[in-house]
């Protein structure tokens, strides 16, 4: 198992603070990462939790998945890697292609 933990349906007035503090019941949180939209800056409503052993990753993951934060009830399980995405087409300043 890994130390980073994905952590989801997250309020979009969730901190890293908030979330620091509730997986440090768990043990040691090494770093806390809210996503947030390049371009408004505004939260996606998920994070990156990364604690410090795997023993600690399950232990926040039996703790605090499904409990409530911030009003939501928030999903927290094992990080995957992110999987290739193909390349997008079309945008501003670019032709469609037919």
């Amino acid at each position: 198992m890994g130390k980073r933990l994905y952590v989801g349906n997250l309020s979009y007035s969730t901190t890293e603070d908030a979330l620091k503090s509730a997986f440090s019941q768990a043990g040691t949180v090494e770093e806390v990462k809210v996503v947030a939209d390049r371009m408004t800056g505004r939260p996606k409503g998920f994070a990156f939790v990364e604690m410090a052993t795997d023993e600690e990753a399950r232990k926040a993951i039996e703790m605090l998945n499904g409990k409530d934060l911030d009003g939501r009830s928030i999903a927290v399980n094992e990080a995957r890697p992110m999987e290739p995405r193909a390349p997008r087409e079309g945008g501003f300043g670019r032709s469609a292609r037919f």
